[in-house]
């Protein structure tokens, strides 16, 4: 249909029309930017289900090992876990203060709850040996190190039964800033069961009624100009 001096007002209708479905098209599925699935953000608080805290896990290489009692773990000791702290070091807190200095929206606190959920979901899938979960949350060496440990463990045909009773004491040790590159040392206090068995199910090691306290210490590292706000882990050592 033709209006006026020939100006096609219905082509002008129908434009208009189809731009509005394509700005709601737009509103309801959003736009694709390459970016759609970015990798979990563990290192922010309340990003953690706590569903997902729960389960086996493993004892890992380089830890301190102490026998507490031999009680099985009450839901009320669980719950008596002491809160994260930061440092009472004067050198990790001039540390602290470099890396809020240069990103603004660092908070140690955060962090440390972020450090928390790492550990318990490194430590989860290192049992379950799920290397594809693993490597985006580890350096090449500490990988190298774990997918190992896993290899070794499967060529043995040993089963290992760990359960985290609790996190007691998680702080930083130390904190750093190189160039764009900020490092963070953590002693993670934790309270586990760890039973190993042979390919036969007989137990070789550990004891299911005895709760073991572990000392983990845990480096951190993170390129603060990187869009991923995780950290990765870089070493683990023991506390001697």
């Amino acid at each position: 249909m033709i209006m006026g001096d020939g100006f096609p007002f219905d082509i002008l209708f129908l434009g208009l029309v189809a731009a509005f479905l394509i700005l709601q098209l737009r509103r309801v599925l959003g736009r694709r930017t390459g970016h759609e699935k970015p990798p979990p953000d563990i290192f922010s608080r309340n990003t953690v289900d706590e569903e997902e805290k729960e389960g086996n896990v493993i004892q890992l290489p380089e830890g301190d090992y102490e026998p507490i009692n031999d009680v099985e773990p009450s839901a009320d000791d669980a719950a008596k876990e002491d809160p994260p702290r930061r440092t009472d070091d004067e050198e990790a807190i001039a540390g602290l203060k470099e890396i809020q200095a240069a990103n603004k929206n660092f908070d140690a606190d955060d962090f440390l709850q972020g450090a928390s959920a790492a550990f318990e979901m490194i430590i989860e899938t290192f049992a379950a040996g799920d290397k594809s979960t693993l490597r985006p949350l580890l350096s090449d060496d500490v990988y190298d190190d774990f997918t190992s440990a896993i290899k070794a463990r499967e060529d043995s045909g040993e089963i290992l039964e760990n359960s985290l009773v609790g996190l007691k004491k998680v702080e930083i040790l130390e904190a750093g800033l190189d160039g764009r590159i900020a490092t963070l040392t953590v002693k993670f206090v934790s309270e586990q069961i760890s039973v190993t068995c042979d390919a036969k199910g007989e137990v070789i090691d550990g004891d299911p009624e005895h709760i073991v306290q572990m000392i983990d210490i845990w480096t951190f590292s993170r390129n603060l100009r990187s869009r991923d706000p995780n950290w990765t882990l870089v070493e683990t050592r023991s506390q001697n």
